[in-house]
């Protein structure tokens, strides 16, 4: 197991390495710039470009740029921002907090009641709860992840009034203590409500599958013939083996969330790495979005890592030695 961690650890570093080079490269040859958008457009004073663009390192040719960044990032520090004026790192820090409670949240309640679901449809295949449950997900799955939270935002907020509909916490009150704590959940479930529905036809769907392969393996069909308890096979032998690929799905669910959260934060005004990321687009702000997209691809690369040995733990079928 330690060396399959070490091999994987350094697949992942090289993986962060050659994404964030993709990225680099693909953002200073994207039209605009930064210094047009501090300047102004009516700005032509070239003395000033040139000062600005010594001062951000914009000046220099792109491979230089790239390993002088390189080199920095190594020691923590991802630069200033063009825009903010502000370490980039810091930044990041006020952010990914926000962006990791609502995506780890969503995605381990959608893992629970996905899975769960998709096991009791299988159970239960061609019943009346399996063709529901079946054409409920897949609807949900067709819908935009925006629209659903506009529509949830209109129901609960707007119409019914029961639960805020922007922010992290009331901005206005001076919460401390448990009833801070009672705000951000109040102030959750709505964008949590959201990314978690999108989730949960993805576990549903491998969940019931799962169960239902394995439930057909000749090794089960053996048991089923010798007398073997229902009960006890399928908690021993289907649940511990359809259980598997919802692992995977989990890791690779994360990883997209803290991607691509980005629309569900601005709908809800989040306060998390997506407006930070949307704002960097727009603006051209060249170390903000180096810096975002260098910290999810790590994350990426660490929730990849995780996944494979909790599989490997999982299973002992699996040696990596």
């Amino acid at each position: 197991m330690g060396k399959y961690i070490i091999k994987r650890t350094i697949s992942g570093f090289i993986t962060v390495i050659l994404v964030f080079a993709m990225n680099f490269f693909l953002f200073k040859m994207a039209p605009g710039d930064p210094i047009t958008t501090l300047m102004g457009t009516k700005a032509t004073s070239k003395a000033m470009r040139h000062a600005l663009e010594v001062k951000y390192g914009l000046d220099k040719p792109l491979i230089v740029q790239f390993i002088s960044y390189l080199r920095t990032a190594a020691h923590g520090d991802l630069g200033i921002s063009i825009i903010y004026n502000r370490p980039v790192a810091d930044m990041i820090g006020e952010k990914v907090g926000a962006t990791l409670l609502l995506c780890l949240t969503a995605a381990i309640i959608a893992l629970v009641i996905g899975t769960a679901m998709g096991i009791h449809a299988a159970r239960k295949e061609g019943g009346v709860y399996d063709v529901i449950a079946s054409g409920t997900t897949y609807a949900f799955n067709s819908v935009p992840s925006f629209w659903l939270g506009l529509m949830l935002i209109i129901i609960f907020s707007s119409g019914l009034k029961w639960l805020p509909s922007y922010g992290m916490v009331d901005n206005r009150a001076d919460y401390t203590g448990m009833a801070y704590v009672m705000d951000i959940i109040m102030h959750m479930i709505l964008p949590t409500l959201t990314l978690t529905l999108i989730l949960i036809p993805q576990y549903f769907r491998i969940a019931k599958s799962s169960v239902l392969q394995v439930t057909n393996e000749d090794f089960i069909m053996t048991f089923k013939a010798v007398g073997m308890n229902n009960k006890t096979i399928f908690n021993r032998y289907i649940f511990r083996n359809a259980i598997l690929p919802t692992v995977t799905i989990f890791g690779i669910s994360v990883a997209y969330l803290i991607t691509g959260v980005t629309l569900i934060e601005i709908v809800f005004a989040w306060p998390g790495m997506g407006r930070l990321m949307m704002t960097a687009i727009t603006q051209r702000d060249y170390p903000t979005l180096m810096g975002s997209y260098l910290i999810m691809a790590i994350s990426v690369a660490v929730a990849m890592l995780l996944v494979d040995i909790v599989y490997a733990l999982l299973d002992p079928r699996i040696r990596y030695e």
